[in-house]
């Protein structure tokens, strides 16, 4: 838990949050009828996390604040699955059970993220280490707080409904009696029964998801690669090796195995037809790998401990077998961190994420001046003003018709096309705030109010000014002159542009903004 907790905290503050962050700390600091206004439009899957979070920006409205709930989640979860190994395998496959969570990159990526992944994980670690000590103990009353956990940790997120599937499965590898089964579905049926209002108003949200596609056999190795420690090299094909070795620790296995595959094979499966899935929404599945590691590894270093080894100058056997072990294990593991270190430097940097939208709202700070009217195409970009109020505070909003906090949106209500182009009518400059993809001329927006505003600002304005960062493009567009009347007084030619580009960062990923996701 150090660890995880050094780990989480290392890079917390990046200078910046993406999008789906965004939506977490503007929504959050919306009270408490607003939140659930919205929650009836849009990402019903998240309300209880938008409202632990509102309790917690409550006490400081920082981006740093918005991603200590996933750091101290992460942690938790580390401790857990080290319980869970202490519990199934012995103390020292416990410990570096509970390492190998720690250092593997996909926890520490998730452990400082603002949304409620960490916080999902954490409570299907909980669960399942619930699970056992119910299974062993056979008492009534010890599946209550098993049930309890799994409903929280299911509205958390609803697709964490899986994490059940894989404890049937572990029910049926341990072959527990009638009366086991009979108990955990009492627990685990109320926890459905507690899950199904938030899926049947969900359903009608799922519009939300429909940016997913269906995942092919390069998602599979994707998730193989993310959640097994080394991800490359000679680290991740001996992480194999341990996995399988860990698979002939019967009692260990049957709980880490169906937590590693049956979610992901699940998810996979259905989104076959119906696309949902996505590697963040069974995070909670690493817990099943860093055990099956520990385990083959515990194995490994058993057999190795009751080899003895007799020279004409030093014996070895014993107590010295099992601390050289010990020391050989401390070293291996610091090995697949080393190992790892560069994807965790790169994890930590804004560029890695999809969007940095305090660069967004840095370039209106240094490019607009008072009174400028700004139009967000599309106008989920509107998601940098909400996040980052400063940057455009001097500027008005030309599109807007309703605030989001008011319209119980995510963005806010714009005008009708007819509304927006009486509006655009009456002004001579606009700034507009894009991503460079929306602004191919090939690209035709569904919606008509993001139709119009390419509209008039092809048939009406050219481009006076751009200036880019990020894949986000800042242009200042000025009406174009009727025919017969020269040049602006600024002397530049109606049709030419200024542009002025700033540096990309590496590794940003290209491509539209997506709306927040589920």
């Amino acid at each position: 838990m150090a660890v995880m907790l050094a780990l989480g905290l290392w890079g917390l503050d990046r200078g910046g949050m993406w999008g789906d962050e965004s939506v977490t700390f503007q929504v959050a600091q919306r009270t408490v009828p607003q939140i659930w206004r919205l929650l009836h439009d849009v990402d019903a899957v998240h309300g209880l996390y938008y409202l632990l979070m509102h309790a917690v920006l409550t006490v400081h409205p920082d981006e740093v604040v918005l991603r200590l709930p996933s750091v101290c989640a992460a942690t938790a979860t580390a401790g857990l699955v080290a319980a869970l190994g202490v519990r199934l395998a012995g103390p020292r496959v416990g410990l570096w059970a509970g390492l190998l969570y720690a250092i593997t990159p996909m926890t520490g990526h998730y452990a400082q993220e603002g949304r409620s992944y960490a916080l999902v994980a954490a409570g299907a670690a909980a669960a399942t280490l619930l699970l056992v000590k119910a299974v062993e103990g056979a008492g009534r009353r010890t599946w209550w707080p098993y049930g309890a956990v799994v409903a929280v940790t299911c509205v958390l997120h609803e697709l964490a409904v899986l994490v059940l599937c894989a404890h049937a499965a572990t029910l049926a590898l341990m072959r527990v009696p009638r009366r086991v089964w009979s108990r955990w579905g009492r627990a685990a049926g109320a926890a459905v029964a507690l899950l199904l209002p938030l899926v049947w108003v969900s359903q009608g949200q799922s519009g939300q998801v429909a940016w997913l596609v269906e995942p092919g056999w390069d998602r599979v190795e994707r998730l193989a690669r993310n959640v097994v420690p080394g991800r490359t090299g000679v680290v991740f094909w001996v992480s194999l090796l341990l996995m399988a070795a860990g698979l002939r620790q019967r009692r260990l296995a049957a709980v880490a195995a169906p937590l590693l595959l049956v979610p992901p094979a699940i998810l996979l499966t259905v989104s076959q037809a119906r696309p949902l899935y996505h590697d963040r929404y069974v995070l909670y599945a690493l817990a099943g790998a860093s055990l099956l590691v520990a385990a083959g590894a515990g194995r490994v270093a058993g057999a190795l401990g009751r080899v003895r080894f007799d020279g004409r100058r030093m014996r070895v056997g014993g107590r010295q077998a099992r601390a050289l072990l010990g020391v050989t294990g401390a070293l291996a593991l610091t090995a697949a961190f080393l190992h790892q270190l560069p994807v965790h430097r790169q994890d930590r940097a804004a560029a890695h994420r999809p969007d940095n939208l305090a660069v967004v709202s840095a370039l209106a700070v240094r490019q607009m001046r008072p009174s400028d009217p700004v139009l967000f195409v599309p106008s989920v970009g509107r998601l940098a003003a909400l996040a980052y109020p400063k940057g455009f505070r001097r500027v008005r909003d030309i599109a807007l018709r309703e605030s989001a906090p008011r319209s119980g949106t995510l963005w806010g209500r714009e005008a009708t096309p007819a509304e927006l182009r009486r509006r655009l009518a009456s002004v001579d400059r606009v700034w507009v705030v894009a991503e460079t993809s929306v602004l191919d001329p090939r690209w035709s927006p569904p919606d008509p109010v993001e139709r119009a505003k390419l509209a008039v600002l092809a048939d009406d304005f050219t481009v006076r000014e751009e200036h880019t960062r990020d894949g986000v493009v800042l242009r200042l567009h000025v009406r174009r002159s009727p025919a017969g009347v020269p040049a602006d007084p600024a002397g530049v030619p109606p049709g030419s542009a200024t542009t002025a580009r700033l540096p990309d960062r590496p590794g940003r990923p290209r491509g539209r903004r997506r709306p927040a996701r589920r």
